[in-house]
């Protein structure tokens, strides 16, 4: 009988932790919970694991008849040394040499000049809409699409952009809204880097809000990436306003703040959504830009341009930049030589500075060094992004992981992380097709 009080209390407990458990998955309750207690497991993380003081040293050891054909098939690449010199007040910089570089250079075009342009443009019928945790990609196209009349909201576009809800993808890409636009909402959009002040103006004056992905570095937290809507400009003032799923709708930003500190840090990426009837429309406002290979080659011109005249953080950017434009130009040895740049300058920022997101949500170096034989690059650099990410997700780099295990003749290694690629997003085809070719059947 004396043990009966405690049997109780630990019927008491169990039912308090399972009512706990329940009213905890409700929807409504999860969703304003979730993000909190992400937080706390983050700083857990950090205090245990600080991402931060992890670094991604490239081995550079390339398969000799790999590299030769990918030389061969490309382009030779800018030549850079980068040598640590004192800087004004005894810290180490980076002091630049560079070389003549072939890279294609944007090819000079007689489009006409710009039509002239209103000084002050602001559209209005932008749905705003505070994002749920890490739900920036989907939250910004639901606004972006409500100005051409569609109903939906975030909840629709994550069913699609991030269809596991068992786990926390941080990352919606650029390309994927595209996709969503295009399949989904019957509109027509496309994406590009190499963006500029004056394109988003001409955009915003003929009726079309841009989407961007710029960089965000909140005062207690760690640098990320974070979609924003533009939507209207004023030059009297020197503003764009932004849809900010963050902050506040209608948010006043001085266009060198956006394009100078934070736009920089996603290869000014911008992405344009219309009615199909109206392609033509903005196709003749890109001019040049509408072409793929064009908006990489100016990208690529505009990070070598600024290289010098940055420091720190912001030339990392650059150098990452560069070595993004090239891939998607194809020059795969020219791109790997601009990565390694980037990351022996992430490896002298100081620990406040270093953006160890960054890989969260870009693809670049897996594939550059990928295509010149780099496999043990590639896993180490998945793997350090699995050390700064805490969890498992990510399912590019899964993908680029198993890739790399394949071609080394891993291929229970490559058949695991191609699995776990194409469970946490269904959508994602690549890692499927590599199966298909393993002879592994996927749901």
């Amino acid at each position: 009988m004396r043990f009966r009080p405690i049997l109780w209390l630990a019927l008491g407990l169990s039912l308090a932790c399972l009512a706990t458990i329940v009213l905890y998955n409700l929807p409504p309750v999860h969703q304003r919970l979730a993000w909190r207690l992400a937080g706390w497991q983050a700083q857990v993380r950090r205090l245990l694991n600080p991402p931060e003081q992890r670094v991604f040293v490239p081995q550079g050891q390339a398969d000799p008849g790999v590299l030769a054909t990918v030389v061969e098939a490309t382009w030779q690449a800018l030549q850079v040394t980068i040598a640590p010199t004192p800087g004004p007040t005894g810290e180490q910089t980076a002091s630049l040499t560079l070389a003549p570089s072939t890279t294609p250079q944007p090819t000079p075009t007689a489009t006409p000049l710009p039509t002239p342009i209103p000084d002050k443009v602001i559209l209005s019928g932008i749905v705003h809409e505070y994002q749920q945790f890490n739900n920036c990609g989907p939250a910004n196209l639901a606004m972006a699409l409500s100005y051409w009349g569609w109903q939906g909201d975030q909840r629709d576009t994550r069913a699609y952009l991030r269809p596991n809800l068992e786990v926390d993808d941080k990352n919606v890409m650029p390309s994927e809204m595209v996709a969503f636009v295009q399949q989904s909402a019957g509109m027509g959009a496309l994406a590009r880097v190499g963006g500029d002040i004056d394109l988003l103006k001409q955009l915003i004056a003929a009726g079309f809000p841009v989407v961007i992905e710029a960089g965000h570095h909140p005062p207690k937290d760690w640098w990320m990436g974070h979609y924003l809507v533009v939507s209207g400009y004023d030059d009297g003032q020197g503003l764009f306003w932004v849809q900010d799923s963050l902050l506040n709708p209608d948010v006043p930003t001085p266009y060198a703040e956006l394009s100078e500190r934070w736009w920089r840090d996603f290869n000014f990426v911008y992405l344009v959504i219309y009615p199909p009837e109206r392609e033509a429309e903005v196709m003749a406002i890109l001019g040049p830009h509408g072409d793929e290979a064009y908006s990489f080659q100016r990208a690529a011109q505009h990070a070598q341009e600024e290289i010098p005249a940055l420091q720190g953080r912001d030339q990392f950017f650059a150098w990452f930049n560069l070595g993004s434009s090239r891939v998607g130009l194809g020059d795969y040895a020219g791109a790997a030589e601009a990565y390694d740049q980037a990351f022996a300058i992430y490896q002298n920022l100081s620990e406040e500075q270093r953006p160890y997101r960054l890989m969260w949500y870009q693809t670049g170096p897996y594939e550059a060094y990928y295509a010149v034989g780099r496999y043990q690059d590639v896993i180490n650099l998945a793997n350090t992004t699995f050390y700064w990410v805490g969890q498992p997700v990510l399912e590019e780099s899964y993908y680029w992981r198993g890739m790399a295990y394949a071609a080394l003749g891993e291929t229970s290694l490559a058949v695991a992380d191609f699995e776990k690629a194409a469970a946490l997003n269904t959508h994602y085809e690549p890692p499927r097709a590599e199966l298909n070719k393993l002879g592994v059947v996927t749901p």
